[in-house]
């Protein structure tokens, strides 16, 4: 039993946007689908509404995780929370913007997001002419990804400006600070300019410290979702094969989804998504498959908490002390941290039960440092 399928599964109208911690925006081209991705991804009961928008459109996807289906069989809990991402679709780009610097209230969110989903078109449809007048994935790739490469190199050169001045009047002690930040700007703008992204250029840890403040769009997690039609799911996963080859490294991913299938299917119940996938044979993939690989992408793990008749699945970056994820439930849980009990997913799927994973010992008891492991099953003791 999936966690997807579970009955008890909590209703997604139930969730509030705000609660989930990680940020992702949707780019890509107009008439790339990205729209009806957001909608997939995001289930049908949290549907924009239609019509031209002038602002960006927001909702909570829920990660699938199979394991929620067998602790639900452990526990028989009342309510199965998955762990969230929230995403945000930017409203249509008019035509002559295409090939500007993404700038305004849309440049202020990318730089907020933890993560850019860019949705690229590979998918014909004589009824939605293509903007540039034919389908190609990768030009579109290309421009997409000057895109966010100007808006950083714009950030850059006025960086570099405003230093420029500052040297002036700096003193002595300021002066050389100055011109170490110059000198490792000068050199990640050229590199930019030579189409390498930040993320892909070798910087020391104190310049990484430096740029965290700048929120560059070339240095986030990039997953490159291309929008392929029905008539290709055949053949799928190697087309998602070939593209990762050329497309993947570190911080970028790949994957290929048909958004307007996906957009129908959210309005279907589980069984018969299930169902039309298999008929369709795109049982391996879709939304489920594109939520997996962005939560790889953000390098976060998920463990789970079993309390007042809920199980719930929270997701944190890999190896976070154990007293910080408690406070990803609570605050107080993070300030008065007395200890976490942490059973493992496997022993307990083993055990069948708390009682007989307690009899067995496996239960571990673990301090405010623990690192927090993929599928770690946890209860936070705390005092405040």
């Amino acid at each position: 039993m999936t966690g997807e399928g579970h009955p008890l599964l909590a209703d997604p109208c139930e969730f509030d946007p705000c609660d989930a911690a990680m940020e992702i925006v949707i780019v890509g081209l107009p008439a790339s689908g990205k729209s009806a991705l957001f909608n997939a991804l995001i289930g049908a009961a949290r549907r924009p509404e239609g019509g031209e928008r002038e602002s960006p459109a927001v909702g909570v996807a829920r990660v699938p995780d199979t394991r929620l289906g067998a602790l639900a069989d452990i526990f028989q809990p009342e309510r199965v929370v998955p762990a969230e991402l929230t995403f945000h679709d930017l409203p249509p780009a008019r035509e002559e913007r295409v090939q500007r610097a993404i700038g305004g209230q849309q440049l202020g969110l990318l730089q907020r997001a933890d993560a850019l989903l860019l949705a690229v078109r590979a998918f014909e449809e004589a009824s939605v002419p293509h903007l540039l007048g034919s389908v190609d994935p990768h030009r579109d790739v290309e421009a997409m990804m000057g895109e966010l490469a100007l808006s950083d190199l714009v950030i850059l050169e006025r960086r570099v400006e405003r230093i420029q001045e500052q040297l002036k009047g700096a003193r002595a002690a300021e002066r050389e600070s100055f011109l170490r930040e110059q000198a490792s700007l000068e050199r990640i703008k050229g590199e930019l300019e030579r189409e390498v992204p930040i993320r892909e250029q070798s910087l020391d840890e104190a310049e990484r410290r430096m740029l965290v403040g700048y929120q560059f769009l070339t240095a986030k997690p990039l997953l490159l979702a291309f929008n392929i039609g029905e008539e290709t799911l055949s053949d799928a996963l190697s087309q998602e094969a070939e593209l990762a080859d050329r497309y993947a490294s570190e911080g970028v991913a790949v994957s290929v989804v048909s958004a307007k299938l996906e957009a129908e299917l959210a309005e279907m119940d589980a069984q018969e998504r299930e169902e039309f996938r298999q008929s369709m044979g795109a049982s391996d993939i879709g939304v489920d498959r594109v939520l997996r690989k962005m939560q790889e992408l953000l390098g976060m793990v998920s463990f789970f908490t079993v309390l007042s008749g809920e199980v719930k699945a929270w997701m944190v970056p890999k190896d976070t002390p154990a007293s910080r994820a408690a406070g990803t439930i609570h605050s107080d849980m993070e300030r008065g941290f007395i200890r976490a009990e942490v059973i493992p997913f496997e022993e307990m799927a083993r055990c069948g039960s708390l009682a007989e994973a307690r009899r067995q010992g496996v239960l571990r008891r673990e301090g405010r440092d623990y690192p927090i492991q993929d599928g770690d099953i946890i209860t936070f003791l705390f005092n405040v």
